[in-house]
């Protein structure tokens, strides 16, 4: 017969304590079986935007749903330089030389077909600088500019909407926060660059 070791010991006291606790309890008190399944089978609030994981990430929740659930969108208007633009363009008489030029020179609008360019006015909203405006007329928050890129660019936004294109900034699980559109892309010129890949792999010598 074997000597118990301490494994067995141990094995032991954990199953006396088992068999000491009321089953009831361990089912129907707080933090119970039961009382874990109600919460997790509690209704989904639609007016619930607190996040399970508190994330440093200014976010938006975004107006597409998809099977997946909710989910969050990295806003764009407090990474953007000189916004809000209706401080400039209020109306008033420009008595700056050249004001444009020096607020958006370094523009290179680069954005559609060369028989169909796109101009300004194609996306930002004339007489209200501070948003977006679609071919149809619909005024778009700035922070939600993927209903913007997608009235065109559907099949991407599809894929941005399920996980499969773009960026997902937060942690694997938990409240999932994507980048924007513009996060990624420049929205003037939204192509990117050909270069060199980031990590230079050197051909194999025939020795190897």
């Amino acid at each position: 017969m074997k000597t118990p070791t301490l494994n067995h010991w141990l094995y032991g006291i954990w199953v006396a304590l088992l068999i000491m606790i009321p089953a009831d309890e361990a089912y129907t008190a707080e933090g119970g079986v039961v009382d874990t399944y109600k919460n997790a089978t509690a209704p989904f609030d639609e007016n619930t935007v607190d996040a399970a994981l508190s994330l440093p990430i200014p976010s938006v929740l975004v107006t597409e749903r998809y099977q997946g659930g909710r989910f969050w969108v990295e806003t764009r208007k407090d990474k953007m330089q000189r916004f809000k633009c209706r401080q400039c363009h209020n109306n008033k008489p420009v008595k700056v030389t050249r004001a444009a030029e020096i607020a958006h020179g370094q523009i290179a609008l680069k954005h559609g077909s060369e028989s169909r360019p796109l101009s300004c006015y194609t996306c930002h909203k004339k007489d209200e600088r501070d948003f977006l405006v679609t071919e149809q007329g619909t005024k778009i928050d700035m922070d939600h500019s993927y209903q913007m890129c997608g009235q065109c660019h559907f099949r991407q936004k599809k894929d941005w909407v399920g996980g499969a294109h773009g960026k997902r900034i937060s942690y694997w699980a938990g409240q999932r926060v994507v980048k924007n559109c513009t996060g990624c892309h420049d929205p003037h010129s939204p192509r990117f660059k050909k270069r060199w890949p980031v990590i230079y792999s050197p051909p194999l010598s025939k020795s190897q």
